[in-house]
């Protein structure tokens, strides 16, 4: 297949290398800062490696060629000089001028961007902490979902390991059980009664049909009275509230009195007051001790 008379392979070739294409990638990284510099190594190796220009970032330099040399290693030389030339000019370009001064001067792409990264570890130890600190206190609370809950906290698992602080996945989703509500209470004690771990996909696919299945069994009436119950808000229809019963938001949020929803798994007495399902039903049933399970199955 020919466009403008050449093959499609060298038309593509065109459009990334470009001018414009270059400006554009140049122009998307973000410059270096005191607090950026995870994000702009990321950028700068992105960028490199689309334009096929970090070779020097991986692998030493080779030897200068000589007389000598093979028609490979010139080639190999050639190809390393070009990245190594281009990555500098990149780097530097995209640092403040007060921060390239700190750092100290090098002929060699990969040398230099050590040096920065030296500059940086400091930083990155306070990055680290200010991580952990947030992934110890997130809790869920059921305000954007619980699927992005959970890419929440392994976003923050993936900038740790990427600070080499690498955390097992088996750990992690352990960890993000523990931040759920107890809402999720007979859920998480269903879980840890498993033998078998969780892979991450298992545990979002799972948490969010255990969501869905709280929704629809706890009412719009329910939801209401937890949500005004927990939040110092009021609308047009609050209005006519008894007195009684803000007095009980103000004993919640002062935290002498907790009001939690609990699911119908937990409600042994359910069966007494709404249809359940069958198995449910049996469960219950045997274990406020009025029937025997084994004359239920």
């Amino acid at each position: 297949m020919w466009i403008f008379g050449t093959n499609v392979h060298d038309y593509c070739y065109y459009l990334a290398y470009s001018p414009a294409a270059i400006t554009g990638y140049l122009s998307s990284i973000e410059s270096l800062s005191g607090t950026n510099f995870k994000k702009w190594k990321e950028q700068i190796s992105i960028i490199l490696g689309v334009m096929d220009l970090d070779n020097a970032l991986r692998v030493d330099a080779p030897a200068a060629f000589t007389a000598e040399s093979s028609t490979e290693q010139k080639a190999a030389y050639e190809k390393w000089e070009r990245s190594n030339r281009i990555s500098l000019m990149i780097m530097k370009g995209s640092i403040t001028t007060a921060i390239r001064g700190a750092i100290p001067d090098s002929d060699n792409a990969k040398l230099y961007l050590a040096h920065i990264e030296e500059q940086f570890q400091g930083s990155s130890k306070a990055h680290a902490t200010t991580l952990i600190t947030k992934m110890v206190t997130l809790k869920y609370s059921g305000s954007n979902g619980v699927r992005e809950h959970i890419l929440r906290m392994n976003d923050m698992a993936s900038q740790l390991k990427g600070l080499d602080m690498e955390i097992s996945e088996g750990f992690l989703v352990h960890f993000i059980m523990t931040s759920l509500p107890a809402q999720f209470g007979p859920f998480k004690i269903n879980y840890n009664t498993q033998k078998e771990k969780w892979k991450m996909s298992e545990l979002i696919s799972m948490c969010v049909q255990e969501e869905e299945r709280l929704k629809s069994e706890q009412p719009d009436s329910v939801h209401a009275a937890i949500f005004f119950s927990k939040n110092n808000k009021s609308s047009g229809g609050t209005k006519h509230i008894e007195i009684k019963y803000l007095v009980v938001r103000e004993r919640i949020q002062n935290r002498i009195v907790s009001i939690q929803h609990i699911s119908t798994i937990a409600m042994l007495a359910d069966p007494m007051t709404k249809g359940l399902p069958p198995t449910l039903f049996r469960e219950h049933v045997a274990s406020m001790g009025l029937v025997d399970s084994l004359f239920l199955r």
